[in-house]
């Protein structure tokens, strides 16, 4: 059993909200922030089922997302259709190996990994594992920091339509693996804020702290 007492144990809520931390109220009674008025949730409610559906549509979203032409980009010469891939393959091809890296670690890596690692996440909170408790709690909290850069090939087609228009070269527009891709960035993001980490510690029933007169 774990040595350290949690405020769950010691029969303290915190606020989802702003942070502040009250005395939980008697079993069966709803219990508000003074503060700010959220609810108080010992744990966040229905978590699992909220983080799964989100889960599982960002995953059937993914592949769409890069199987879909993300831009076109029209010029006198030609008209070219690219998806993510395709595109990180033309900046290889065309000397720009760094930027190709980026764009590929953003945009196909890093939204695949936080699938895989929310998954992980959920599928070990079910069963009440004790399984590397720690390494998952830091897990969580790396695939909150980079999350945001998911967006990268987003907002590289939205400064590629406006620079283009704005110089007359071309005519560029984004196609519908763009709003794909946007999807599952957003369902991503929203299944990692609607998972609650303190439920990889729920691996022992909360424990009667004796509290000292």
């Amino acid at each position: 059993m774990s040595a350290v007492i949690s405020a769950r144990e010691l029969g303290l809520l915190r606020c989802h909200a702003c942070g502040a931390v009250y005395r939980a109220a008697a079993p069966g009674l709803r219990c508000h922030c003074r503060r700010c008025g959220v609810r108080l949730h010992q744990r966040k409610a229905d978590s699992l089922s909220r983080t799964w559906a989100l889960l599982i549509a960002a995953a059937i979203l993914y592949l769409p997302a890069n199987l879909i032409p993300i831009m076109k980009t029209s010029t006198l010469l030609e008209e070219r259709w690219d998806t993510i891939l395709s595109g990180v393959i033309a900046l290889w091809q065309k000397g720009s190996p760094e930027i190709a890296v980026i764009v590929f670690v953003a945009s196909i890596v890093v939204p695949l990994a936080k699938i895989a690692v929310l998954a992980l996440l959920l599928v070990t909170a079910q069963r009440r594992s004790a399984w590397r408790q720690a390494e998952r709690a830091r897990l969580y909290r790396f695939i909150e920091f980079i999350g945001y850069w998911s967006m990268l090939d987003v907002f590289v087609v939205a400064l590629l339509v406006g620079l283009v228009h704005f110089r007359g070269l071309a005519d560029v527009q984004p196609g519908g693996g763009a709003v794909a891709f946007a999807a599952v960035v957003v369902l991503t993001m929203m299944a990692s804020k609607s998972f609650d980490p303190r439920l990889i510690w729920d691996s022992e029933p909360p424990r009667r702290v004796r509290r000292e007169a």
